[in-house]
């Protein structure tokens, strides 16, 4: 089935750093009201372990790198929709001139990964000669570029949750620690201990909190970057299978 213009702009080029500028404005949004609110400052001045203050660090390092990766697929995306919109209008085979892939009677294909590897496709072509072009090499090399440190979210996500995890222990050995040298007849003891035992339960409880809720942010971001480069790599396979496959396997002596 011939790829329409209203498949490439199925996934948008501008789609993904749109969601991600909505997601997290709406982050922001929520941490402005729960700061207004005291909580974010109870939490900080309750956790004397600063995990909580460590795990919000990292955070808003995991949320920076998926922007940054998010800016990434939107780009490739631009010039992925771009090229295929030249190769549609093309009245003839392709052609490479060096590392450019120009369309005849189109113009030159924008720089990009897909374009990439229509230029591997294209220079497999003419060493090949007349047989049926296999890409599945090369489309699994294109994925894993297309995909890039995109698992940088599953190692932040997972870093976050231990993080918790970790202040949960602490949280609790602070917490039981004062036992031990409790004195059932000494009131004020009793007392110092019971406050120790509060600020224990409470590093475990905020770090806990902070670890799940930021573990769980991150994989959201992340997940919407992945289906994002998913979509623009199942276009990839549609575009070159479709159109860019089918005129070097007829002409792949154009491919010069």
């Amino acid at each position: 089935m011939p790829t329409t213009n209203a498949d490439i702009d199925s996934f948008g080029d501008r789609g993904p750093l749109l969601r991600w500028l909505v997601f997290t404005g709406l982050c922001l949004f929520a941490f402005i009201l729960l700061w207004r609110f005291g909580l974010i400052r109870q939490m900080v001045a309750s956790d004397r372990t600063y995990i909580s203050s460590i795990i919000g660090l990292l955070y808003v390092a995991a949320s920076l790198h998926c922007l940054w990766r998010t800016i990434a697929i939107s780009r490739e995306a631009d010039a992925a929709r771009r090229g295929g919109a030249l190769i549609e209008a093309g009245l003839g085979p392709l052609h490479l001139d060096g590392d450019a892939v120009i369309v005849e009677g189109a113009g030159e294909l924008p720089r990009g990964l897909v374009a990439g590897h229509i230029h591997d496709l294209a220079v497999k072509a003419r060493l090949q000669g007349p047989r049926r072009i296999d890409q599945t090499l090369l489309l699994r090399g294109l994925a894993g570029r297309l995909r890039g440190s995109n698992q940088f979210g599953a190692f932040a996500s997972d870093t976050l949750m231990k993080l918790g995890l970790l202040g949960t222990i602490i949280g609790f050995i602070m917490m039981l620690a004062p036992i031990a040298g409790m004195d059932p007849g000494d009131r004020s003891t009793i007392r110092s201990s019971m406050n120790l035992m509060s600020d224990g339960m409470a590093v475990a409880m905020y770090t806990t909190l902070a670890g799940l809720v930021g573990s769980i942010l991150v994989r959201i971001q992340y997940y919407m970057l992945d289906d994002a480069t998913a979509k623009l790599f199942a276009y990839a396979v549609g575009l070159t299978e479709v159109r860019v496959v089918s005129v070097l396997e007829d002409r792949p002596e154009a491919a010069e």
